[in-house]
């Protein structure tokens, strides 16, 4: 039987008393509880439970109304509080659950906690971490900053978190399947509109011959068919359940794995080829829900992978700013497999996740696309603290031998300009969240330039129409998802300013000494200086105002506790906005 390595009293409890913190920071974020002020202490609160039992703590109050509560000062009764899972159950009033949401919550909160104590079992230190290699960090980090419960992963078994969660930090061989060209699509950009193409440079000659010769003995043409790679648990819990008669026809046929290893990545469904830096990233469905969705693949945005990715290349190729002086990195998605389920994807009125069953997307590998002495790591990695406290962000900032606010400013230099310029020069944006951004680093790890990924699912593109959008595709223009100006910044505001620097502020003023309103300043001043750079765009300015005297407050928990909880949907659910907080970019 499994048990998971470091499991014990001791981790369990370390684990429980940071998760209960950032519980109680982010739910009071997001004002799902409003703890007191205590009249003596301007740091001191408290919080009254369903049973009439008072919780008291301390926190640090920063911008956007965030809160960072000290996960040693938590008491019940003058005795230590260290339980996030009683505390869920002592709050569901409170807190305003239902039985059924409450169940599932306490299962999720338990998984996430599991994966914490497994991340705790052999952590790095900051030291040792910034010796690893991009796709490597990815099995170190600690998931989501923001939502609370980032590892449920609801249809995982605890041995199958073992096997391909990040953490488990195992490469794997991929088992691949052949799908008939008569239910299966295949996309690709110009230079791989044949599959052919795509997997000559994917798969090894003996490998492609083997899967010919499985097709020819099952008394099929290879040529009628196209390949693509299944996660195994899909293959085992999904597909064979649901396309039992496309595999009994003959539309669908099992071939073996290809000689490659792949390492799961922190979206778990994104496999990084471990052997083969040149090969593509393959990105597969994953019928499990984590975070606030089911992590498929959605059928019409997979198919559309290739052509969003070919205009948001020709928006970055045409433009000297962005191609030049930014050096930004896109990394395309540049073929995809799709397969529709026969009836699935034909009714509308049916739960969202059995139409996001089967198919692949290749996206560019980052490391060719590096410069020699420079290396990658994911903007979430700089919110990463090691065992001992230390920061990641800090361990960096010592490296390259600069002063802290001058290494921010080159961070901020190198990752807005290009975010800002796609949105004022051609209303488009990237959610520029801590696993979509990516940061390089020269030889002496101070930031350069911006990689992006996940394009299909984060790209947005103002739904006021521009002369910048006249010469889109149509098939882009039907996939890409719309926004008012007036929201559409808020994938700038939430997915980097709300989601990691309100985290990262407070590391940088504890470890490096800047403070929070320095930290934001720095941000400020990229953004104007942006503006300065392209004066002739001053109506996008106003049209595009990042700099508004309070925003949405965007909510992410929200969603799971009282908005969709666990019930199945027709839709992908979005992030609840409950009132707004004040804008620290504001002109003061």
């Amino acid at each position: 039987m499994y048990a998971p390595p470091g499991l014990n009293q001791q981790a369990w409890e370390r684990a429980a008393r940071r998760l209960l913190a950032k519980m109680l920071g982010e739910f009071a974020y997001e004002e799902i509880i409003e703890p007191v002020p205590a009249a003596d202490r301007a740091d001191r609160y408290s919080l009254t439970l369903d049973d009439g039992a008072t919780l008291t703590f301390r926190a640090r109050r920063g911008v956007y109304d965030s809160w960072r509560v000290d996960p040693r000062s938590i008491t019940e009764a003058g005795s230590p509080f260290t339980d996030p899972l009683a505390f869920l159950a002592r709050a569901r009033t409170l807190l305003a659950l239902d039985g059924a949401t409450l169940g599932h919550l306490l299962r999720e909160l338990t998984t996430t906690l599991l994966s914490d104590t497994r991340l705790d079992h052999g952590a790095l230190r900051a030291a040792e971490l910034a010796e690893l290699e991009y796709a490597d960090i990815e099995g170190h980090q600690t998931g989501h900053p923001w939502l609370v419960l980032n590892k449920g992963r609801i249809g995982f078994s605890a041995t199958d978190t073992a096997r391909w969660s990040p953490e488990a930090r195992t490469p794997a061989r991929l088992p691949w399947i052949a799908v008939s060209r008569r239910i299966g699509v295949y996309r690709g950009v110009p230079r791989l509109a044949a599959p052919e193409n795509l997997y000559a440079h994917e798969l090894d000659p003996s490998v492609r011959s083997c899967f010919a010769a499985e097709l020819r003995a099952a008394g099929r043409d290879p040529d009628a068919y196209l390949y693509l790679p299944v996660h195994p648990w899909q293959w085992d819990d999904v597909l064979l359940p649901l396309f039992a008669p496309a595999i009994a026809a003959g539309d669908i046929v099992p071939l073996p794995a290809d000689g490659d290893r792949r390492l799961p990545q922190q979206s778990i469904r994104t496999f990084v080829n471990a052997d083969r830096l040149d090969r593509h990233t393959v990105k597969l469905p994953l019928s499990i829900l984590n975070t606030l969705v089911w992590r498929g693949l959605p059928t019409e945005r997979t198919m559309a992978a290739p052509a969003v990715t070919a205009w948001v290349h020709g928006l970055r190729d045409a433009d000297p700013f962005l191609r030049d002086a930014c050096g930004v990195i896109l990394l395309g998605e540049v073929a995809s497999v799709t397969v529709e389920h026969p009836l699935y994807d034909h009714l509308p009125e049916v739960p969202y996740q059995y139409k996001e069953l089967l198919g692949a997307i290749w996206r560019e590998p980052l490391q060719p696309q590096l410069a020699p002495g420079e290396r990658a790591r994911t903007l979430a990695s700089l919110l990463h603290t090691d065992p001992q406290g230390r920061a990641f962000a800090a361990e960096l900032v010592e490296r390259s031998g600069l002063a802290p606010a001058v290494w921010l400013q080159r961070l901020f230099a190198a990752m807005l300009p290009p975010l800002l310029h796609f949105l004022y020069r051609y209303g488009t944006v990237f959610s520029p969240h801590g696993e979509n951004a990516i940061v390089v680093f020269d030889d002496r790890e101070t930031p350069v330039r911006l990689a992006i990924k996940d394009f299909v699912d984060d790209v947005n593109v103002s739904a006021q129409p521009l002369p910048e959008h006249d010469a889109m595709p149509d098939e882009v223009r039907r996939t890409l998802l719309t926004e008012e100006p007036g929201f559409l910044t808020q994938f700038i505001h939430s997915g980097l300013f709300v989601g990691v620097f309100r985290f990262l502020a407070p590391l940088c003023e504890e470890q490096l000494g800047v403070p929070e309103d320095a930290f934001f300043s720095l941000v400020r001043a990229e953004i104007l200086r942006h503006q300065a750079r392209f004066p002739e765009l001053k109506e996008r300015y106003e049209l595009f105002d990042l700099l508004t005297p309070r925003i949405d407050r965007l909510c992410l928990n929200r969603n799971r506790l009282h908005l969709d909880g666990y019930r199945d949907r027709a839709l992908r659910p979005h992030a609840a906005v409950h009132g707004t907080v004040p804008n620290p970019l504001a002109a003061c």
